[in-house]
């Protein structure tokens, strides 16, 4: 299959091209739009953290819905998410240092500026994945479980995590390799990715996976960020699920069961969000916020002198 273009135009010639595989599933799975090679494995990044979140849920771990949506986040590292991020840590008696994720500055470049303007720095709980793994650490005391090792792929809670994945997405997991924030990640197809996205929207009310789904619309802002693309949509689609991942990796489902995932082939992040609009638009979603997110601008100096877009055409010959 040919895979998805996205152009990068300035001063309206098309300066460079990101090819990419993209899967788009209607309700009952059947797939609707296919490109490039959506049944290769991928390594899902951050848009593994939802099936993460359920299976510390299934561990027997009791979290707040906002808290359960910070677990599934890649935060910005705003005032809010720190605050609940320490107050996870605070509930079960841990210090900043028991988490294993590396330390960062905020993403947020306001949120940023006030760390560095304070005199802080780079630190664990600013990482934005401090939330997911103060609720791994929470986890693993509901179940009796050490701590030291937490990110071991042979921990009892990875492999809680590997048997949900494996589970959701209907395939085996043959791959294992480490994200950027140290826990195991496991490779599956955009097929698979996909699947997964729309069983948990799709789970009876007050199940798990229907808990991380519900959390997760409930509280976009903690899932990402008030500026950020996840957290936007959320909030203009009524039952949309997002998550986005490193390395040009995103997902999502609809309240039908509908669900969109894709990769961008070279890791970028500014080619994902025009692929994402239009496969959202091909299962007839529409809302301004998309229009917002459709394209994004080139600069040339401070002035707007292009945009990255689809191509023209591109996901009706795919």
């Amino acid at each position: 299959m040919n895979p998805i273009l996205v152009e990068v135009v300035r001063n309206d010639r098309v300066e460079s091209v990101h090819r990419g595989s993209v899967f788009v599933a209607d309700p009952t799975g059947t797939p609707v739009l296919r490109a490039g090679t959506p049944e290769e494995l991928v390594f899902p990044r951050s848009s593994n953290k939802p099936m993460q979140a359920l299976a510390m849920l299934r561990c027997g771990v009791e979290l707040h819905d906002i808290d359960l949506a910070l677990a599934t986040g890649s935060h910005s590292g705003e005032p809010a998410h720190v605050e609940r991020v320490r107050g996870l840590l605070a509930a079960g008696g841990f210090a900043e240092e028991d988490l294993q994720c590396p330390p960062q500055l905020p993403i947020d470049e306001v949120a940023a500026h006030a760390v560095l303007a304070g005199g802080g720095g780079r630190s664990r709980v600013l990482m934005n994945c401090s939330g997911k793994h103060a609720a791994m650490l929470l986890t693993c005391r509901a179940a009796g479980w050490p701590t030291a090792d937490y990110l071991a792929p042979a921990h009892p809670l990875q492999q809680q995590v590997r048997r949900v994945v494996e589970e959701l997405a209907d395939e085996p997991v043959t791959e294992t390799g480490v994200d950027g924030c140290g826990a195991p990640l496991f490779a599956i197809s955009l097929v698979g990715l996909a699947r997964c996205f729309a069983r948990l929207v799709t789970g009876d009310p007050g199940t798990p996976q229907r808990r991380v789904a519900d959390a997760m619309r409930a509280h976009p802002l903690y899932v990402a960020g008030s500026s950020r693309e996840d957290t936007l949509l959320m909030q203009a689609v009524p039952g949309l699920m997002m998550k986005g991942g490193a390395e040009g990796v995103h997902a999502a489902a609809l309240a039908d069961g509908s669900a969109v995932t894709l990769k961008i082939d070279d890791g970028g992040t500014r080619a994902r969000m025009p692929v994402m609009v239009a496969a959202l638009r091909h299962l007839g979603v529409e809302a301004p916020e998309l229009d917002r997110q459709a394209t994004s601008v080139v600069l040339g100096g401070e002035s707007s002198v292009g945009e990255v877009r689809m191509r023209p055409g591109a996901l009706a010959e795919s």
